[in-house]
């Protein structure tokens, strides 16, 4: 659910940093006695001479000086190239003072940084430093919300990666970065409200295993960097069932738990399993597989729409990198005009593969075979399996059939010996349909479980409505197995229109 704008790309070639962590914040209430800041004071002197020594470990801090792009990694200043303290930055030992002094911000050397590591920690000019080290004062500074917009993905990120995330989306210019972020801080105000929705079902107001059905996404493993892999399956999206089981309000509450609860969670489980995984981005294959013109509707356009607005603002710079597959003729073509429209870094992110061949080969350069799905040329669990554990463990199939009811219409499913199948139907039609269950198995004269049920929506039809919702086989219970059980539809409005209705038919074993 994240849109272009935020991918920066990772060249998986490129390990010349991996320094985890800047400074923490700042600690606002702290006492010392005289002998504890003596102390602290030596201490930190000792830090910073071991810190900027030659043979010195990396501790996973950063000063300022680490920020900078260096012609060669650990290359020292000549003694012309010292300067005074400038600045001062705060060191996470609990026994050293609030700040130690810093040397010169400038930048080392003459050489270009990597366009692809362009505003990451270690590659800054001296003044993207002084930019940085500006936003880091005002972010301090002004804390409350407005701290808590940048770290919204805790405070495992690290500092340095986290701002400059944040400054990379802006180009380093420190005023549109702090417009940025209050816009952020006023676009999360009604989310932040209800703690980001913690409950998917909730927020969605459907059944999230019956919205992944309509909409095929999930995580799944992680990328040699190790940043997750999101995959997306735009080809089956089915528009016209989403509209039947919720609204663009609900769709939206739950893009915020999923960036904020499912997201932010496995980036800091990875975190905590590689202290070394500093970049909180991930790894995004959208399969076009399927993709017809007809699915890119106004309606489908308007909920990417909504959500990248959410994420371009709010989590920028959240992605590594873009890998499109399965793309078809129409979408190829539609690219390359697009590609010249939009900033070359931007462009680099993503890639368009067809070939099966071709993209199973990329995709093991980024994901090792026991990280990547199984349908998708790796060993890892496949993603319809993934899917599937959505689903609540008792349900032992899921079926969701949209029926385009006009005059008459029916769908019929198989229930094998030992299970047992309920029936649910949503709509927002509000013309209506006489809804029926009965014996798939013969034409005339077979048995009828459920007979004449209006379906009907009724009440306002905006998107932000909740549709109607009926249980068909609540007066009988659960219809057992083994059978062919047919759901059979007569529209109230005869053959003047067309209204849709969604079937989830939801099957057990049988106790």
């Amino acid at each position: 659910p994240l849109p272009l704008s935020t991918l920066p790309l990772i060249d998986p070639s490129n390990t010349s940093f991996s320094k985890p962590l800047l400074f923490p914040p700042k600690q606002r209430h702290c006492t010392m006695t005289e002998n504890e800041q003596e102390n602290g004071t030596a201490a930190a002197e000792t830090a910073v001479e071991a810190a900027t020594s030659p043979g010195a470990k990396d501790d996973g801090h950063w000063d300022a000086d680490q920020l900078q792009h260096h012609d060669k990694p650990g290359e020292k200043k000549t003694e012309d190239e010292e300067e005074k303290p400038h600045g001062m930055l705060h060191m996470p030992h609990p026994h050293l003072p609030h700040a130690i002094s810093i040397k010169r911000l400038g930048r080392k050397g003459k050489g270009k940084a990597d366009p692809l590591d362009w505003g990451l920690p270690g590659e800054l000019t001296k003044e993207e430093v002084d930019v940085f080290m500006k936003f880091r004062d005002i972010v301090e500074e002004r804390g409350g919300e407005f701290r808590n917009t940048i770290y919204s993905f805790g405070e495992e990120e690290g500092e340095a990666y986290t701002l400059c995330r944040w400054l990379r989306a802006r180009k380093f210019k420190l005023e549109d970065v702090v417009t940025m972020v209050e816009e952020a801080t006023e676009v999360r105000k009604d989310a932040r409200m209800h703690d980001f929705y913690p409950d998917p079902e909730a927020a969605l107001g459907a059944d999230v295993a019956v919205f992944m059905s309509l909409y095929p996404q999930c995580y799944s493993g992680v990328a040699k960097t190790g940043a997750p892999v999101f995959y997306s399956k735009p080809g089956v999206l089915n528009v016209d069932g989403m509209e039947c089981i919720t609204t663009l309000d609900g769709i939206l509450k739950f893009h915020w738990y999923v960036m904020l609860h499912d997201y932010a969670n496995r980036l800091r489980e990875q975190k905590a399993k590689n202290p070394e995984f500093c970049r909180f981005e991930c790894v995004s294959v959208i399969d076009l597989d399927h993709l017809t013109t007809a699915q890119l509707s106004q309606r489908a356009l308007n909920i990417i729409k909504t959500q990248t607005a959410i994420d371009s603002v709010c989590f920028p710079e959240t992605m590594q990198k873009m890998i499109i597959i399965n793309a078809p003729r129409f979408f190829s073509l539609s690219w390359k005009v697009i590609k010249g429209w939009i900033d070359p870094r931007t462009a680099s992110k993503v890639e368009i593969i067809s070939s099966r061949h071709a993209w199973e080969k990329r995709m093991l350069e980024l994901i090792d075979a026991d990280q990547l799905p199984s349908d998708y040329g790796g060993k890892g669990e496949d993603t319809h399996v993934t899917l599937m554990s959505n689903v609540t463990a008792d349900v032992n199939k899921l079926y969701t059939e949209l029926m385009h009811l006009r005059s008459h219409a029916s769908h019929t499913f198989d229930v094998e010996d030992g299970e047992e199948i309920e029936i649910r139907i949503f709509t927002r039609g509000t013309t209506g349909g006489i809804f029926s269950i009965v014996d798939g198995a013969t034409k005339k004269g077979g048995k009828t479980y459920v007979e004449g049920v209006e379906i009907q929506h009724v009440g306002p039809t905006d998107e932000n409505t909740p549709p109607t919702s009926v249980l068909l086989t609540e007066s009988t219970g659960m219809i057992s197995g083994p059978g062919k059980v047919k759901v059979r539809a007569d529209s109230k409005g005869g053959r003047f229109g067309s209204e849709n209705y969604l079937i989830v038919a939801k099957v057990y074993k049988k106790h």
